[in-house]
């Protein structure tokens, strides 16, 4: 058997030993594929002498449409780099790369699988999930369980390796591999100063981006989650709110009234998210006290949120669809808040253009928030993420995205528009917000 002598950074001994799983998160210039992709031919050429047979390896992208953005060429050059070949039983082929010992690695997309075609990677001793973060729930659950080759008599099972650059911390990777660590498993969080290699061109890189860029460089760079998409509405004016630590801890006025700002969703799996704002109007400074979403509960989860949080006595504002009827239970949002003692308002539909209204009313406003950062995280990251759908065909754009990002975006929108129109002089409210129940006003306390 040949051996090979790789250099390590030392952030990635602890993936050196044996484990279940094995991750590695953190920013550009890292190596994390580097070095996974030089572990991969390691593996393959001590695997007939150590596993008794040649290493059956898989790499996984969620979407897999071309073997180009694959690990395919890198592995190619990590073999040509530690100067093997055919002689030591490595040969490459179109789509895959055969390895001593009859041992092969694939390149396939979990988007491409089923629960029987997955069945095809029983028996394979590595799974390489490359650009982990964006791999689904539903991938992870079929993935998990399909790679269990071992051999108890000698002590040795399959691995599953995972390489990404955080995103989210609901990513289903993060929660798996950080939030809720499985049995056996190793991860490390690697960034362009652990690495010792770490070329200078990409150094010009990254300080032209934390001058340029900086609301995106500690995701870009250090690993940290996306608190701002590139390009998103509100991303310039919420890196402005940390910077002017107006993020960070908010008390609410016992003596002012709360208010609940609402974007309706609806029940069942997938029905759009439920997204609730608390706010409280300080004079011209806006206290956004906390966030809640929820998908596809009914409104009694979302009142007793209200009430467990301390709530019970704010008011209700619905965007125009709270006061439709639902086809099911004949009642609208409005009557059935009304009904649980709620006081309510309904914001009229802005027309043609709303969603333009909405964002540009929250850019106005944005400067004169303060944020509980604790209670409000899930909020801000969708804040972050709001962005415009593009046609990169022609380069138009396509208005708001409707994504994941967009239900929270929608419900402070609305808080905007309802303050920005309410704090104005207004002759008639009831003109201009309908219907509503019991006393007081709604104009900024």
């Amino acid at each position: 058997m040949s051996k090979l002598t790789i250099e390590t950074a030392e952030v990635f001994e602890p993936l050196l030993q044996p484990a279940r799983y094995k991750g590695a998160y953190g920013g550009r210039g890292s190596g994390k594929s580097q070095f996974f992709g030089g572990l991969s031919v390691e593996d393959a050429l001590a695997a007939p002498g150590e596993i008794g047979e040649g290493m059956r390896m898989v790499c996984i992208r969620e979407v897999q449409k071309s073997l180009k953005h694959s690990a395919k060429s890198l592995i190619e050059s990590k073999i040509s780099q530690f100067g093997l070949g055919e002689k030591d039983g490595f040969k490459v082929y179109t789509d895959a790369i055969k390895t001593p010992g009859d041992g092969v690695i694939i390149f396939q997309g979990m988007q491409d699988h089923t629960a029987d075609s997955i069945k095809s990677l029983e028996g394979f001793h590595r799974a390489w999930v490359e650009e982990a973060q964006s791999l689904s729930q539903f991938s992870l659950n079929l993935l998990r369980p399909t790679i269990r080759w071992e051999d108890k008599s000698r002590g040795l099972a399959s691995e599953l390796w995972f390489s990404w650059n955080p995103r989210r911390k609901i990513d289903p990777v993060d929660v798996m591999l950080r939030s809720e660590k499985p049995t056996g498993a190793e991860v490390v969080r690697a960034n362009w100063s652990d690495n010792p290699w770490f070329p200078s061109v990409l150094e010009a890189e990254r300080l032209d981006c934390l001058s340029k860029t900086p609301d995106q460089y500690d995701h870009i760079w250090e690993g940290g989650y996306a608190t701002v998409f590139s390009g998103a509405y509100f991303a310039h004016l919420l890196s402005q709110s940390r910077s002017e630590h107006r993020i960070g801890r908010v008390n609410a006025d016992p003596l002012l009234s709360v208010r609940a700002y609402w974007d309706i969703g609806g029940t069942g799996a997938k029905a759009d998210a439920t997204s609730i704002w608390i706010v409280q109007f300080v004079g011209r400074e806006i206290r956004v006290l906390n966030y809640y979403e929820a998908q596809g509960q009914p409104l009694a989860t979302h009142v007793n949120w209200l009430r467990d949080n301390g709530y019970g006595a704010c008011m209700c504002v619905l965007p125009h669809d709270g006061s439709t009827q639902d086809k099911v239970h004949d009642a609208s949002y409005e009557k059935a808040l009304q009904d649980a003692g709620f006081e309510t308002v309904v914001i009229p539909n802005q027309g043609k253009g709303a969603a333009a209204k909405r964002i540009e009313a929250v850019r106005r406003l944005l400067p004169n928030c303060y944020f509980n950062e604790e209670t409000t995280e899930a909020g801000l990251d969708a804040l972050g993420w709001y962005h415009e759908k593009r046609d990169e065909a022609r380069n138009i754009g396509l208005g708001p995205d409707h994504d994941w990002s967009s239900h929270a975006a929608d419900a402070f929108g609305l808080m905007a528009i309802a303050y920005e129109e309410h704090t104005a002089p207004v002759p008639d409210v009831s003109k201009f917000y309908g219907s509503r129940s019991g006393g007081g006003g709604f104009l900024a306390s």
